[in-house]
């Protein structure tokens, strides 16, 4: 990698034990260099930028006071860990960022012992920090040894009821632990909720560092019947003016509001912390996303997730759009069945840009609810709305679903309620890797009783299944869909109303029958190009249900042909399991039908570019010709040629 910026300090550190020998005013130098080297290097790669520069202040105050990777320091969601990737020895692999066989987007314990914990979800990090400070005191045999535990979390993340779990675990054990609260006012969208605007007031008053001065001579002037002792004075002032009250609530020694920019504040209290602490502290700093680049700065978003971009400018180099985005079809399409339906409303958790419902909340704001990194409260909280007689969709990555798995399953499923779930991000994604695909929600969708699970084979079937879903309240719901562009079919005006557990024949063939369920159909196709030409011609049919399953459709599928073939984008247990349960209770084997099942493999697949992820599946074109041939017991085209 060649650095095409001035950094000198920066060029002599090979990792953080090097930060020990700066004096104060050259870790201050250290800290502009780093943020210079960390756009130069988003630059090139594209990433997460606005979440990094953030926190280059940060960064560098606790490389230079603890002690990774003995202490350990936990980033939650990690996607501000570039320039704590670059302080740990891994300068010279940030051109590979995100790409296959480089380094993660993200903290990853097999990528450096200075990832203590991997991450990607958001509000993690306190309960890994008190697992590892436990850890410690109970004598645990760590390889990197045993210090202190630092979660730094933001206030988006603070969101999450895991969060408090955490903290109120951490409260009652008592155990030491550093939690430092980064309080950017925005995580990947401006955060919402009473959290929020509590952080607002705590900083809102005089700098904490004025307050504790203050706090020394209280007494005298205070008000006569306060003056019963210093201890008192001191608690009254700091929650009058501090007000810090919630987390002490918890068991928490509360220090801040402080500017986390600003090394002359972060340092000495950091040194004060891991000299003094002895149960779990908070420490409240207060930062600017994509702080120190204006076009982040500048932007809506303060550049949370960018492609490569020209340095000077901020420009983006995104390629050309040959189709609109599954995402646009379906906020789209959700706005067309909301203008006929006033009892439609839409959820989402943080993600509104994400998920196309910043597009719904323009046009329906009392209709539209962010509930903040909070997918648990987002999942139940659609189920009242639907028993209140709403019809509301709740838009979440996949990934991100899981997250609230057991109120889909208990707050929704068992009391049949017509929740409809958008589930954006379906199957694999590319850069951001394993830890964001949407390889599960077929199979822990469609074991559940009553619900209706459908995947879009391309942009058209997508409208359809989103008026499908408004039309649906017999239970709840579920359509999915992936990231990026949609296959360049031509849309209808409107979505029609699919009837329910219907799939549909794409073009009939002899022999082998290929079932496709989802985006997947259109690999089929190519597959189905190349087998043509070798005097093979599969009967294709799009199952668009995997629950209920169209027991018509693939009990004829399997009569008429020697070999049925299904295929998705989701893990064992999914759609091809479904399918094989029908055929074994109907005695189909019985009669010698060769059935396979293409599925994603039993790995996590790191990242990539997505079709080389499918590759590694081994669902592309190609892997569906090779099944093709060798369940026709041809054993390659050549012998066919």
């Amino acid at each position: 990698m060649s650095h095409d910026t001035d950094t000198p300090l920066l060029d002599t550190v090979s990792s953080p034990a090097d930060l020990k020998r700066f004096s104060d005013a050259q870790l201050e130098q250290l800290a502009n260099e780093l943020r210079r080297d960390t756009i130069a290097a988003v630059s090139r790669t594209g990433g997460h930028l606005g979440a990094g520069l953030g926190v280059v202040e940060l960064t560098v105050a606790l490389h230079a006071i603890f002690d990774a990777p003995r202490d350990k320091i936990i980033w939650d969601v990690s996607h501000q860990c570039y320039p704590h990737k670059i302080l740990t020895g891994r300068r010279a692999q940030m051109d590979t960022l995100r790409q296959e066989n480089g380094l993660s987007g993200f903290t990853k314990r097999t990528e450096s012992p200075y990832d203590p914990f991997g991450a990607a979800h958001s509000s993690t990090s306190i309960s890994a920090a008190l697992g590892f400070a436990v850890a410690r005191d109970l004598g645990g045999a760590c390889d990197t040894g045993a210090g202190d535990a630092i979660a730094v979390i933001g206030d988006g993340a603070m969101s999450a009821g895991m969060a408090y779990e955490a903290m109120n675990n951490a409260g009652a054990l008592g155990k030491r632990l550093i939690v430092i609260l980064n309080d950017n006012e925005m995580s990947i969208a401006p955060p919402v909720g009473a959290m929020s605007s509590y952080l607002s007031q705590l900083y809102a008053g005089a700098p904490f560092q004025d307050l504790k001065q203050a706090a020394k001579g209280a007494v005298s002037f205070l008000p006569e019947p306060f003056r019963e002792g210093a201890k008192r004075a001191k608690d009254m002032l700091k929650g009058m003016a501090i007000g810090g009250t919630l987390f002490e609530a918890l068991g928490f020694s509360y220090v801040g509001p402080i500017d986390g920019h600003d090394l002359d504040q972060l340092l000495p209290i950091l040194r004060t912390v891991k000299d003094r602490a002895h149960g779990p502290t908070l420490i409240h700093i207060v930062t600017r996303k994509g702080k120190g680049y204006p076009p982040a700065e500048d932007a809506a978003d303060r550049g949370h997730a960018r492609a490569k971009f020209d340095v000077l400018t901020g420009e983006q180099k995104k390629s050309p759009s040959n189709a609109p985005s599954y995402t646009r079809v379906f906020a789209d399409a959700l706005l067309q069945e909301a203008a006929q339906d006033p009892l439609i409303c839409a959820v989402t958790a943080a993600m509104p840009d994400g998920t196309g419902l910043d597009l719904f909340a323009e046009r329906y704001p009392s209709r539209t609810f962010d509930v903040g990194i909070a997918e648990q409260h987002g999942v139940t909280f659609c189920a009242a709305l639907a028993a209140g007689g709403m019809k509301p969709f709740c838009a979440m990555y996949s990934t991100f679903l899981q997250r609230g798995y057991d109120q889909v399953v208990h707050d929704v499923a068992i009391q049949r309620l017509p929740v409809r779930f958008a589930i954006d991000r379906a199957g694999l994604v590319g850069a951001d890797g394993a830890t964001h695909a949407g390889s599960y929600d077929i199979a822990y969708l469609a074991n559940l009783p009553g619900f209706v699970v459908m995947a879009a084979a391309d942009e058209a079937e997508l409208k359809h299944m989103v008026a499908t879903a408004a039309a649906h309240d017999d239970g709840p719901i579920a359509f999915r869909y992936p990231r990026g562009e949609g296959q360049g079919v031509e849309l209808p005006d409107r979505g029609e109303v699919l009837e329910i557990g219907k799939g549909r024949m794409i073009q009939n063939g002899s022999r082998v029958a290929i079932l496709s369920f989802g985006t997947r159909l259109g690999e089929v196709m190519a597959a189905c190009e190349t087998l043509a030409g070798k005097g093979i011609t599969p009967t294709v049919a799009d199952a668009r249900f995997a629950k209920p399953l169209d027991r018509e459709l693939i009990l004829e599928l399997a009569r008429e042909h020697e070999a049925l073939i299904t295929i998705e984008e989701g893990a064992v247990g999914g759609f091809g399991s479904h399918v094989a349960q029908l055929l074994a209770e109907e005695e189909v084997f019985d009669h010698g039908l060769k059935f396979r099942s293409m599925v994603l493999p039993d790995i996590f697949i790191d990242q990539a570019s997505p079709a080389r992820m499918y590759d590694v599946a081994g669902l592309s074109a190609k892997d569906i010709v090779t099944k093709v041939l060798n369940v026709l017991g041809v054993a390659s085209l050549g012998k066919r040629a």
